[in-house]
């Protein structure tokens, strides 16, 4: 598949990329050069200079996924992705270490006025007693949002004797605990009692603007404001205000409402520490970014689950239980394949310990399997619940830590057209990582999924393998495998893994001949 680079990448990331696809480097073109030859892409890979907005995402039909070779997503439109069924994906813990060493290097500048005495001294005056600066130790730092990069800061302020509140409502007691923070309810409290307060939030409708001249006049005298976060959450003209009327002692600032910019109140003020957006300016982050972007469009383009997809629902699954994502999929073309059209609802059950997880892109896999094989469009993790939704296809899942036979079970059940009932159920073995279909069209069985396949529900008795094989073989089709389950009152399913493609004629003739009441022949590729 071909892959569009739009921006600079790094040279690791270029590589992991190329080794799988043919990949195009094209940086700094116009929204019109995007235009014109988009479509002749799978994938598109950014960082912050190219924007992919609605027109492009429209024009580019071939596109599975936008990956953005970093944390921030402003650049790209994730709704108009997500209406394509365009997987978006970054790379959310490339820079978390490096935008964590800035911070903590904002906050020892801001304390000991480290750049400001640079200066001086670089032009000829000592001014040793102007730049007094004051320790951390003892001091309290307000953390403003307790997630990676926030965490991060926390352990390493807490090395300098740090007291540690925050406010984040999204994180729990507990786990602020594990950090050594204290949660407090409000943004207020923590504005109100830190000597240093950090941000960490991303920008949305609700941060934007937040620390304003307002919740500015909350802290004391002596605090100051760090931003190695987002643009735009700190109303820059009113902190200029503040620091300017000594209602705050200093600030330092790495990231701004309009970038690039070489103009803000704030650069004219000799208490504040600014830089240029350097949080992941740092050779590790920029090489773990590319790296990182690569291997989730990589599982993109191979159909697989993108545990940094922004746009779908749920989180990665536990290691544990990886392997039914591809069950769940299997399960999907099974039982669409049985039922020869989608009823009004599915059933998903999950079984055991699968049921003790997160299964939420398990229920996707089922989806975008029994989807895909009918759909006019690609079926993604992203699309899939959009085109169940437009098809009228209600999805009901339940869990049960209780599975007698199996130590974990994915049974998908429903009606088809009809109104006859379809089931199927699969495992995966926990010492080898292999699936299992352990029940079709509600019958027990054993067998291994294979591209190929086909299924016969008959009155068992003898012969039935005979002629099976019988007229298998005049039509040129080999069985790899074939599996029997009964039912108790004598009723069978037979399922067959075929090395070649079988006629509708040939699979005719033979429910004919062993008086199938009802037969299928199913790709699950």
């Amino acid at each position: 598949m071909r892959i569009l680079v739009a921006d600079q990448l790094a040279d690791a990331g270029v590589t992991a990329l190329s080794d799988h696809h043919d990949v195009d480097v094209r940086t700094g073109r116009s929204k019109d050069e995007l235009l014109a030859d988009v479509a002749d892409y799978d994938a598109i890979v950014v960082r912050s200079a190219t924007t992919i907005d609605a027109d492009v995402i429209a024009a580019a039909t071939r596109l599975k996924v936008i990956g953005r070779a970093g944390v921030g997503l402003d650049n790209v439109d994730i709704d108009a992705a997500t209406e394509a069924g365009v997987i978006v994906c970054n790379a959310p813990t490339s820079n978390v270490i490096s935008a964590a060493e800035h911070t903590v290097a904002m906050i020892a500048s801001l304390a000991r006025n480290i750049p400001q005495a640079h200066r001086a001294l670089t032009a000829g005056r000592w001014e040793r007693s102007r730049w007094k600066g004051t320790e951390l130790h003892g001091k309290t730092l307000g953390i403003l949002g307790l997630g990676r990069i926030g965490s991060l800061v926390a352990e390493r302020c807490a090395a300098f004797g740090m007291d540690l509140v925050a406010y984040d409502p999204f994180v729990t007691p507990v786990r602020a605990e594990q950090v050594g923070v204290t949660l407090l309810d409000t943004v207020e409290e923590v504005l109100a009692v830190a000597d240093v307060v950090t941000i960490h939030l991303p920008r949305n409708a609700d941060t934007v603007g937040l620390i304003d001249a307002r919740r500015l006049a909350m802290m004391k005298p002596s605090a100051f404001v760090v931003n190695v976060a987002r643009g735009g959450i700190v109303v820059e003209e009113d902190l200029a205000a503040a620091l300017s009327d000594e209602v705050l002692a200093g600030a330092a600032v790495d990231v701004f409402d309009t970038e690039p910019t070489t103009d803000s109140p704030l650069f004219a003020l000799d208490n504040v520490v600014v830089t240029p957006h350097l949080g992941a300016s740092t050779a590790e982050a920029q090489d773990k970014a590319g790296v990182q972007v690569a291997e989730s469009v990589n599982l993109a383009l191979d159909g697989q689950f993108v545990p940094s997809a922004v746009n779908v629902a749920g989180g990665p699954i536990d290691t544990r239980f990886q392997g039914y994502l591809e069950l769940g999929e299997v399960l999907g073309r099974l039982f669409g394949g049985l039922s020869g059209g989608l009823g009004r609802e599915v059933a998903i059950e999950y079984l055991g310990g699968l049921a003790e997880v997160d299964t939420t892109v398990v229920g996707l896999s089922v989806l975008k399997g029994l989807l895909g094989s009918g759909a006019t469009q690609p079926v993604t993790f992203v699309n899939a619940p959009a085109i169940a939704r437009e098809r009228g296809l209600h999805l009901r899942e339940t869990t049960d830590t209780q599975s007698p036979l199996y130590l974990s079970l994915l049974r998908v059940s429903g009606t088809d057209r009809e109104g006859r009932e379809v089931q199927v159920a699969g495992t995966v073995l926990p010492s080898s990582g292999r699936l299992r279909f352990v029940e079709v069209w509600n019958t027990a069985l054993d067998v291994e999924p294979a591209e190929r396949m086909a299924f016969f529900r008959y009155r068992d008795r003898p012969g039935v393998m005979g002629t099976v094989g019988t007229i298998l073989g005049e039509e040129g089709v080999n069985i790899a495998s074939a599996q029997v389950g009964r039912l108790d009152d004598d009723r069978a399913v037979i399922a067959l893994s075929l090395d070649d493609e079988v006629t509708t004629a040939a699979m005719d003739r033979i429910a004919e001949q062993i008086g199938a009441d009802e037969h299928r022949s199913v790709s699950l590729q």
